[in-house]
């Protein structure tokens, strides 16, 4: 089973971003290096400050349209309940290959 993930970047101002990816490394490696136009790159979006998984898709889809419809208060809740310095989640991942975008840490077995 492959893993998705539903996360959201932010920069040092709170500016939250959602979005759903079966690549988490290459994702975050994307926007951290603002190789992708959009906001992200408009917006210096460059941590991953929260992240939830799941298997299936449709799933991953509705949870990520139910946060973008968000007001920024609520989005900004799960963030600091499980994040609340907003430290980038991906800091200490050792590997983000821009090639795989695979994430040693993130590998299952």
């Amino acid at each position: 089973m492959r893993l998705l993930y539903v996360y959201l970047m932010g920069n040092r101002f709170s500016t939250l971003h959602a979005r759903v990816s079966n690549d988490i490394g290459r994702r975050v490696h994307e926007h951290r290096h603002h190789l992708a136009p959009g906001s992200t790159s408009r917006y210096n979006i460059d941590r991953l400050v929260y992240l939830e998984s799941t298997t299936e898709i449709r799933s991953a889809i509705i949870r990520e349209k139910q946060i973008k419809g968000w007001l920024r208060a609520k989005k900004i809740a799960p963030t600091e309940a499980s994040n609340p310095g907003w430290r980038d989640l991906s800091e200490d991942w050792q590997d983000l290959s821009p090639r795989t975008g695979e994430d040693p840490s993130l590998r299952s077995g």
